[in-house]
């Protein structure tokens, strides 16, 4: 895999700099972006590997502006913000963020939640390649694509590989510690509300009883819905 680019869409200067200076220490191509229109125009342009978005843009927000590269193409995408409420987190991973981050936040882990994401997308299917059935979803590991009742659903890098990792382990109760660390490839204390707010996204788009909460614990996919 060759260098990779990551787009930076941030209108605060100070943090888009400090950012883009940590990622290029990290051997990334960083090209910055200081509002919305700007920012589409980049992921157009320079077709990124990985986007960091600031939620609060000028011109369109980072809800808009996720909802329009998400448009063209399956990118992944890493939000900022500087509220910290559960309606953005979860407005914010239904128009397709992968991951999200609360400001003020640590440089170490912005590195660690980027690599993780692009250590996802680079591994791809790592998982048995044959289709996996959940009632009237229908996963496919090799096309990485999902089907409700036939139709296409667009699930997020990060939606697919948790939905896939548990449809595979059909009846078995994953906890929120083992999906963070074989979903997303790192444990932060912040990691619980991650896995259940891409939970909720997941029956949004899926069905509310695909995933089942088991309470203390963590999730499991029912086996008698699996063929």
């Amino acid at each position: 895999m060759g260098v990779r680019t990551i787009a930076v869409i941030e209108d605060e200067r100070s943090i888009a700099s400090a950012v883009a200076a940590r990622l290029r220490s990290e051997g990334y191509v960083v090209e910055v972006a200081g509002d919305g229109p700007e920012g589409v125009e980049l992921c157009e342009r320079v077709q990124p590997d990985l986007v960091v978005l600031d939620l609060m843009l000028p011109g369109l927000d980072g809800i808009e502006v996720c909802k329009r590269i998400q448009r063209e193409r399956a990118v992944p995408v890493l939000m900022l913000t500087a509220r910290d409420s559960e309606t953005d987190l979860v407005v914010g991973l239904a128009v397709g963020a992968d991951d999200y981050m609360t400001k003020p936040f640590s440089a170490r882990e912005l590195v660690a939640r980027v690599n993780a994401i692009l250590r996802r997308t680079e591994r791809g299917a790592t998982e048995p390649s044959g289709l996996v059935r959940i009632g009237p979803v229908e996963i496919d590991p090799t096309s990485r694509r999902v089907r409700r009742d036939g139709e296409f659903v667009h699930l997020t890098p990060t939606e697919f590989d948790l939905v896939h990792y548990l449809a595979a382990r059909p009846g078995r109760v994953a906890t929120r510690e083992e999906l963070l660390g074989q979903v997303w490839g790192y444990d932060i204390p912040s990691g619980a509300r991650t896995v259940d707010s891409h939970i909720r996204s997941i029956r949004r788009k899926l069905g509310a009883h695909l995933v089942r909460t088991v309470h203390g614990v963590g999730y499991a996919v029912e086996e008698s819905m699996c063929a």
